[in-house]
């Protein structure tokens, strides 16, 4: 998937998926057209200023099929060495995720590996992964750090992530997960790790202009709830957003921490109670929902959904790509998981993976159809919004564009 080089065109002949407005916000036999990256009409083609007539030498026949907005997979950790298949055959033989860790392998056993590889290694690795994300239709991608777990590591994580978007041609967002696991070097010594991470590693990634977001796994195998109010406390006073691993594996208030900070989202919350939703709605944090993860641990507490709907908190839906827990490398078999798994509704799932995503991670420039937006759109082989989620595999993007530039 190699860019080219024009940021403006036009498509014709489309249905369009603005999101916006009620529903899907359906346009039929209608025309986008976007200049210097930015959307700047859209509406019935027979209706389409003079201003825009002149892309039309260009333009490109979607011939009735479907464009959406490019979808946003908000919660990644794709920069990584090896794979945890071995762990994948233990849990299936009935050894729990929680022992797997304890052990040692989990989270640690990656950062064995990643610490061992070099910056070329793990972009040839990651690559491919991101490529494969890309071609499922996705336009921005937010990749964690959190497998080297020392200052140096997670700057060579962070680079990585970096690199991926500038070759090819996606926009990716970048977050310190430094609180992830505790590495082998600080055992016994939990607070200065926090304390390094919180007056070292992270004004020196900042500075380094490497850290968009900063997020903490808060769990009995991660850390506590003291320990990531010390991170939100120091990412708050760089000005750095914060998100939150919230309630996965138990209910440590996850949530309601992250609310209490004004996070962007708290993801997963398969333990989430009432008071942690009431908490998100009141501070705007979006529920971010990670069904790969559910599947793979064959989880069978599901995320509150209904709950989370009636108080009208903004539901996302991500891949969580990573080795040991979510080796899923499609963010629409994610869209189509959170409908079968969580009840989401197509419809829920589409706003899951544009609009609700962007909001995710703050961005407010991308995730509908709309002049001044940004021009990430897709044109599907499908002709209604329902089939993304409903077909597992066989829907693929006839075109995509971020920021305008065409990918494929």
């Amino acid at each position: 998937m190699t860019p080219t080089s024009t940021d403006s065109g036009l498509i014709v002949h489309a249905r369009l998926a603005t999101i916006g407005g009620q529903g899907y916000g359906l346009l039929e036999d209608a025309a986008i057209a976007w200049q210097d990256g930015q959307i700047r009409w859209l509406g019935p083609e027979d209706q389409m200023p003079d201003a825009c007539r002149h892309l039309r030498a260009r333009a490109l026949d979607a011939n009735g099929a479907l464009v959406t907005p490019g979808l946003i997979d908000a919660h990644t950790h794709l920069v990584f060495a090896g794979n945890r298949a071995e762990e994948f055959e233990q849990r299936l033989e009935g050894t729990s995720y929680e022992a797997i860790a304890q052990s040692g392998g989990g989270i640690m056993g990656t950062v064995r590996a990643t610490r061992a590889a070099d910056e070329e290694d793990l972009l040839a690795a990651a690559l491919p992964r991101a490529r494969a994300l890309a071609a499922d239709g996705v336009t921005t991608l937010e990749i964690k750090s959190g497998y080297a777990l020392s200052l140096d590591g997670e700057a060579k994580i962070l680079r990585v992530a970096r690199r991926i978007g500038k070759l090819i041609g996606i926009d990716v967002r970048t977050t310190l997960l430094a609180l992830h696991a505790l590495p082998p070097e600080y055992q016994g010594r939990r607070s200065e790790y926090v304390d390094d991470v919180c007056t070292r590693w992270l004004p020196s990634l900042h500075a380094q202009g490497l850290v968009d977001g900063v997020d903490a796994f808060c769990e009995g195998i991660g850390f506590s709830v003291q320990e990531v109010r010390r991170l939100f406390v120091a990412a708050k006073q760089l000005g750095l957003p914060v998100k939150l691993h919230a309630d996965q594996l138990s209910n440590l208030h996850g949530a309601a921490l992250a609310a209490e900070f004004n996070a962007l989202s708290a993801d997963h919350l398969e333990c989430t109670d009432d008071a942690g939703i009431a908490a998100m709605a009141a501070a705007g944090t979006t529920a971010m929902l990670l069904p790969g993860s559910y599947y793979t641990l064959r989880e069978t507490r599901l995320p509150p959904v209904a709950a989370l709907r009636d108080a009208k908190v903004r539901m996302a839906v991500a891949t969580d790509f990573n080795p040991g827990t979510s080796p899923l490398l499609s963010l629409r078999l994610a869209m189509n998981m959170a409908c079968t798994l969580f009840k989401l509704t197509p419809q829920e799932a589409l706003l899951a993976v544009t609009s609700h995503a962007a909001h995710a991670l703050g961005l407010q420039d991308r995730g509908q159809l709309a002049p001044g937006m940004r021009a990430d759109l897709v044109l599907w082989r499908a002709h209604t919004p329902a089939e993304l989620s409903y077909w597992i595999g066989g829907v693929q993007p006839e075109a995509t564009f971020c920021g305008g530039v065409r990918l494929s």
